[in-house]
């Protein structure tokens, strides 16, 4: 059996690998998880399948719970996600944690020699040039979680890369893809998580809205895949059947189209290199209907555009990016600044930010740090428009 760690099991993408390794109990063992405040799903889960080790990584709840559960030892803290990953026992760490929190359980997985099943897009995002190189130095095998990554994943192995002229994330369009453009500055926190195909958690779903959670899958595709900005195109596909598509150099293009449910990516990332050995779920084609694509609407999604810029940019321009956004959204889910400010907030950083080239993990904590205070000033002197 292969030991798993879960880390952000609460989540959307938590609960869909619980999902998975239910359906495959003889090849998968959960062996740690953690959850941020969420102790009836953990204690549930360590009812059932008896993992070694748990953390809650609420600062506000500490010790609240005591150091053990049952025969489950209880750690609190980000810090303690490390320890989580690096357990003997563990084979697989599923990276399912928001947020540029990630990158140090990540970094510790990989210097571990775990395989990592990443959902944790802002990790590549930001850091992207350092994970890579920790990839290559420690030989780690990475197999991306995200629906679109997982599905160019699998093409990408099929093709013959020289005869792959450009890749294509698909996007649902999000909570407002045929919304009035005047009606977007009056949107509520309730409209932008009314996502009408996923079911995420609320920073992603707004993410989704303004397709600045495509942007940033861009970037992670550019640092996953090694394709240029120029070769990593974006396509509205309202359906979300379609999940990947590569283009060939005679103009053909392959797609991957599965029912839109992330137990298919996450059973293939954990049973990777070998295939998922039965059926998870029955789609036949005959029930898809029909399949739209049209290009994204720039106007309607500034932030898409935004992450092209600041991908090209290269350097700590990608975190820059990533953690204005963090910050804006947070500010919105709040309702302390409109939704058209988030993008707004966003170019602000980028344009007033110096970009550095960073060598260290510290260089890039540094930008990531100095971008959340920019930020936070705008916000707290008027310097945007809420």
């Amino acid at each position: 059996m292969v030991g798993v760690s879960v880390l952000g099991i609460s989540g959307s993408v938590g609960t869909s690998t619980v999902k998975v390794l239910r359906q495959f109990p003889d090849q998968f063992d959960l062996r740690s998880f953690s959850v941020h405040s969420n102790w009836n799903v953990a204690k549930a889960l360590v009812e059932e399948f008896s993992p070694e080790v748990i953390c809650i990584t609420d600062p506000k709840l500490v010790g609240k719970f005591g150091d053990s559960y049952l025969s489950t030892k209880i750690l609190y803290g980000d810090k303690a996600l490390i320890d989580l990953v690096q357990l003997p026992s563990v084979g697989v760490v599923v990276t399912a944690v928001v947020g540029a929190r990630g990158v140090l359980p990540t970094i510790a997985a990989i210097e571990a020699g775990k395989k990592i099943a990443i959902a944790n897009k802002e990790t590549l995002v930001t850091f992207g040039p350092l994970i890579n190189r920790l990839v290559a130095k420690h030989n780690t095998v990475m197999v991306p979680v995200d629906s679109e990554h997982n599905a160019l994943f699998q093409l990408i192995q099929r093709e013959t890369r020289s005869n792959i002229r450009a890749i294509t994330l698909t996007a649902s369009g999000g909570s407002f893809r045929t919304l009035p453009l005047e009606a977007l500055e009056h949107v509520s926190v309730k409209q932008a998580l009314n996502h009408p195909t996923w079911s995420m958690g609320p920073k992603i779903t707004v993410d989704s809205a303004g397709l600045i959670n495509k942007g940033l899958e861009v970037i992670e595709a550019h640092f996953l895949f090694g394709f240029s900005y120029d070769e990593i195109e974006v396509v509205i596909h309202p359906q979300s059947i379609t999940h990947g598509i590569i283009e060939t150099t005679d103009g053909a293009c392959l797609l991957y189209a599965s029912h839109p449910d992330m137990v298919y990516p996450i059973a293939h990332s954990l049973f990777y290199p070998n295939p998922t050995p039965q059926m998870l779920i029955e789609r036949k084609p005959s029930t898809w209907n029909t399949f739209e694509f049209f290009p994204p609407d720039t106007k309607r999604y500034p932030g898409l555009l935004l992450a092209y810029q600041a991908g090209k940019a290269g350097g700590a321009a990608p975190g820059i990016f990533n953690a204005a956004n963090e910050e804006a959204v947070a500010l919105f889910l709040e309702e302390k600044i409109s939704f058209t400010t988030i993008p707004r907030l966003i170019e602000s950083a980028l344009n007033q930010i110096e970009n550095v080239f960073p060598e260290t993990l510290d260089g890039y904590l540094e930008k990531d740090q100095e971008t959340r205070n920019y930020i936070q000033r705008e916000f707290n002197q008027g310097g945007v428009t809420t």
